[in-house]
Order: structure tokens, then C-alpha cells, then sequence
């Protein structure tokens, strides 16, 4: 498993991204259960948020990322990182 970092970009008003909230905090703990979310939070200041993955390619979290209400909806765009953590504290699961 590779880990990935998912950058949302809000590209509408905050009440368009507000609108679809729901549906976002829904799909993001839908795939939190089904183990490819560990972690997810707000940019400062409010512009978008990061999400925390784990998964089998880029391709696959890039088309899971596809399926995010906020980016299905066209209010955020996402980014996907691949990335090799070199260290992470005992708290944080899901990247080993």
C-alpha cells in the first residue's frame, strides 16, 4: 500500500461547498470504514482540505478522490500526492 495526500481546492463560494457538506462528510467516513481514509481536516484559511489516504496506486486514490461529492458537485478540485513517510509517531495508523 502507497500513501497519498488529498489536496481539495474549493474553486465556488463557500455556500456552494457548504450546500454539499453533508455528502462530503459522508463519503469521507464511508471510505474512513472501508480503510482507505485515516485522517482529514479544514485548510487555514478555508480554501479547501486534506486528506490523509492510503491505497494500491495513484490511479485508484485519484478516481476515489473523482468520486467526492465537493469534486463530482465541480465545487473543489483535488490533487493527489504520493508521498514516503519517513517517520510517523505511533498515533498515526494506516501508513504502514
Amino acid at each position: 500500500m502507497a500513501s497519498f495526500i488529498i489536496s481539495l481546492t474549493y474553486t465556488a463560494p463557500i455556500e456552494q461547498v457548504d450546500a454539499l457538506m453533508k455528502d462530503h462528510v459522508a463519503w469521507l467516513k464511508a471510505n474512513h470504514e472501508d480503510g482507505h481514509f485515516f485522517g482529514w481536516g479544514r485548510k487555514v484559511p478555508r480554501e479547501g482540505g486534506i486528506i490523509l489516504a492510503t491505497g494500491e496506486s495513484r490511479d485508484a486514490i485519484a478516481a476515489l478522490a473523482a468520486r467526492d461529492p465537493f469534486v463530482a458537485g465541480g465545487v473543489a478540485e483535488a490533487e493527489v500526492i504520493e508521498w514516503a513517510p519517513s517517520f510517523l509517531d505511533d498515533s498515526i495508523v494506516g501508513l504502514q
